[in-house]
């Protein structure tokens, strides 16, 4: 089993769950630990995977709390989850998952997906995502939400009940439906473009990251090995040994420091990540905006094309180039009852044509209202935990300067109490060891 859920990780969303829902007033939320496990899987093969146990506790506030409520979730249920609120909310930035596989790991973390560090960062990512849903003022009082947090058994089958797997749009429909929109809103435009730049600013910090905290990671290692060459040293040496001995330790100490700095880093490391996997959610937003706009577009197209044919059929003008022209060349002028009956049934199409644009223009008029609605709260989200997360690595960084100087500082006074015959040989040497 891994450690439980530390109070420090469950503060990377800051102040949207401080200012809360309904939901959190009334429930603590944790994924309390992992736990690995065997079994076999559909194709009834033996497979090791590990479950998250999610603890929820009612009456959060009450002096006398009641005993949580507990049940274990497999990553593949949290990805059902949120599969199912993109296509329920499309209108809504989905939080994202923490990853299913390690990315932008230096050559001291390991790629797999079992590794007791790596399963316990991400308990922490989906802890994290149970909290950014539960503090959305919608997604917050979804029952399929307040089931998967409370139906362990049941669960699965209401959501498949839901039918929301047959409402996913297709990802072709939704790339061509961005590549031929003619007229794209400007405002999500913007927005794709300025995900796509996140996404690469993101992706690069996190690739230069990882190879500065492998060469800071071979930097300090490469001092355990003055703490061997100092024991060694100060075993043939009688008054400088004790010294030679203390500046050893120092360097081990400094040599060893380096754990748990990269650590550290790797929470805020988690934090950019998660940032990195929202551009594909802000994405997704857009993608169903272009969506919407394309079936628009056909829409009015097709009711334009009905009112010429209405007008060619009324006037009797034809086009000579069209369909009905060559008809008419080949096989005469239709009678007035088929003229009609024609006239009739493209009234009715008409009609209904006329119906479908002004539906698609409500619906993409709500999708542009409550989708924006959502995007200016995201917004606000991202400042405000960016910003944090950005100040709180800087302060890290000066807090690690601070003890590696300490660090230094303890192996320079332990070489400046040994008689070198030179006042400035134990400047000298501390000057080469660094």
């Amino acid at each position: 089993m891994m450690a439980e859920s530390g109070s420090s990780e469950v503060a990377v969303i800051g102040n949207m769950v401080e200012r809360g829902t309904a939901l959190l007033r009334r429930m603590e939320i944790n994924v309390a630990e992992a736990e690995k496990r065997t079994g076999k899987n559909t194709v009834n093969m033996q497979e090791t995977y590990t479950v998250y146990l999610i603890e929820t506790r009612r009456s959060a506030f009450s002096r006398t709390p009641a005993a949580p409520d507990t049940l274990w979730r497999r990553y593949s249920e949290f990805e059902l989850f949120r599969n199912y609120l993109l296509v329920t909310y499309p209108h809504i930035i989905i939080p994202p998952l923490p990853e299913k596989r390690a990315e932008f790991v230096w050559h001291k973390l390991s790629a797999d997906n079992l590794d007791p560090d790596f399963v316990e960062r991400r308990r922490v990512g989906l802890e994290n995502f149970l909290l950014r849903v539960a503090s959305h003022p919608v997604l917050s009082d979804d029952e399929m939400f307040l089931r998967f947090l409370t139906d362990e058994k049941r669960w699965k089958e209401a959501v498949l009940e839901t039918g929301f797997q047959d409402k996913v749009d297709s990802r072709l429909k939704s790339l061509s439906a961005m590549f031929r929109v003619k007229n794209p809103d400007k405002q999500f435009t913007a927005l794709k473009h300025y995900s796509d730049d996140l996404n690469t600013i993101i992706s690069q910090l996190l690739r230069v990251r990882a190879k500065v905290a492998d060469r800071l990671y071979g930097v300090y290692k490469v001092h355990g090995n003055y703490g061997r060459v100092f024991s060694e040293w100060s075993a043939i040496e009688k008054e400088m040994g004790d010294g030679l001995q203390s500046a050893g330790h120092h360097m081990d100490t400094y040599a060893a420091s380096i754990d748990d700095i990269l650590e550290e880093e790797e929470h805020y490391a988690d934090q950019l990540k998660e940032y990195l996997f929202y551009t594909d959610a802000v994405r997704s937003v857009c993608r169903k905006q272009d969506l919407i706009q394309y079936e628009l577009e056909m829409a009015v197209q097709d009711l334009s094309t009905k009112k010429q044919q209405k007008e060619e059929l009324t006037s009797g003008t034809v086009r000579i180039f069209s369909l009905k022209g060559m008809t008419t060349k080949l096989f005469g002028q239709e009678s007035q009852e088929q003229r009609e009956s024609k006239l009739e049934a493209l009234d009715l199409s008409i009609h209904e044509g006329e119906e479908a644009v002004n539906e698609k223009n409500r619906e993409c008029k709500e999708f542009l209202q409550t989708a924006w609605g959502d995007i200016e709260r995201f917004r606000e989200q991202k400042d405000n935990d960016l910003r944090e997360a950005l100040i709180s690595y800087a302060i890290m960084q000066i807090s690690m300067c601070k003890k590696t100087g300490s660090i230094n500082q303890s192996s320079c006074c332990r070489l400046m109490k040994m008689d070198y015959g030179s006042p400035n040989t134990a400047y000298s040497l501390f000057a080469v060891l660094n």
